[in-house]
């Protein structure tokens, strides 16, 4: 995957960051232990000069093999007593406890990018994605029945009855998410608790570790038209919507329509169809509405390839509203 300059400079910060801790912290406990026991610095000291000694040996030229071989007895002798005394005081080890011990920190072993560098800049392309989104405002416990109608309906149940059944499809959804999630298509009216619900799985999907890009369509398409057209300096933003573990895309059909956002619509979810990786949509359209909207090609992608749940019921956003106003009403005397 490819990421913008300020992606690398966002990564590599934090990994001088972790790097800088864990050496500060792990000068701090040499520090105390010397000072607990002063016969261990004395040891790293005399340890730290028998390079020079070693050195020295080979350049007089006599009877170097023999010194070195002396020196190599001193040095294993007081590395011996340094770990009795380490042993003694409870320190397994005086050096550094590095986030990635196979990096140290550094983000590459041998000139190729460690795995925890690629992560890191996975990770920080995604939170900017997601940097407008309120992914930690919804969950499934804040999501209330009692905004939907208990009334049957003629020739189907309740409001409320169809919304408890999406309300556990999305709970089983988050509970069981995996990288081999079927894709989803949410679909109703307004304010009926479409983008509540994915922001939920969202949330539950990022708990589990796995990475999650949540966007507007309307956002995503400006978006990727600055990247395109060479208004913004990072251009991974198709990329990330390509190989994150799971894309939820919110307001499908909100967004301006044009020849570029039309074409960039059908490439991510086209895309992620011949990738295998789950996909969440949310939209107020129709299928005929997405085929006039979009294309007959485009529609049938949707309905051969993702599981259908309908949001039914009045808009919640204007329930809420007309409570709250109600609250502010002067009190109606006899």
């Amino acid at each position: 995957m490819g990421y913008g300059r300020e992606i690398y400079a966002a990564a590599e910060n934090k990994l001088r960051e972790r790097r800088r801790r864990a050496e500060e912290e792990a000068e701090k406990r040499r520090q105390a232990f010397y000072r607990a026991c002063p016969r261990a610095e004395e040891i790293e000291r005399t340890l730290c000069s028998t390079s020079v000694s070693a050195a020295k040996a080979v350049l007089s030229g006599k009877n170097a093999a023999q010194a070195l071989t002396a020196l190599k007895e001193k040095n294993l002798s007081l590395q011996k007593e340094l770990k009795e005394l380490m042993q003694a005081h409870g320190i397994s080890s005086l050096e550094p406890n590095y986030h990635c011990p196979v990096c140290r920190d550094t983000g590459y072993v041998d000139g190729l990018m460690c795995s925890c560098m690629k992560e890191l800049l996975r990770t920080e392309s995604y939170q900017r994605l997601n940097a407008l989104t309120p992914l930690s405002l919804s969950t499934f416990e804040s999501f209330s029945l009692n905004y939907y109608s208990d009334e049957p309906q003629e020739g189907r149940p309740s409001d409320r009855s169809i919304m408890r059944n999406t309300l556990q499809y999305c709970i089983n959804y988050a509970r069981q998410f995996s990288l081999k999630s079927p894709n989803v298509i949410m679909t109703g009216n307004t304010g009926l608790g479409k983008t509540h619900l994915s922001l939920a799985i969202a949330n539950v999907a990022i708990q589990k570790g796995y990475g999650v890009v949540y966007s507007s369509v309307s956002n995503l398409v400006t978006k990727l038209e600055n990247e395109h057209f060479g208004r913004d300096n990072d251009t991974e933003a198709m990329d990330s919507l390509q190989s994150c573990d799971l894309l939820i895309l919110d307001d499908l059909g909100t967004e301006f329509r044009n020849s570029f956002s039309t074409s960039a619509i059908y490439s991510i979810i086209n895309s992620r169809l011949l990738l295998e990786k789950p996909t969440i949509i949310s939209t107020n359209l129709t299928t005929k509405e997405m085929a006039d909207f979009y294309s007959e090609r485009f529609a049938s992608r949707i309905i051969g390839s993702y599981d259908r749940i309908a949001f039914v019921g009045r808009d919640i956003r204007q329930q809420k509203a007309l409570t709250e106003r109600g609250k502010h009403l002067p009190e109606q005397k006899d």
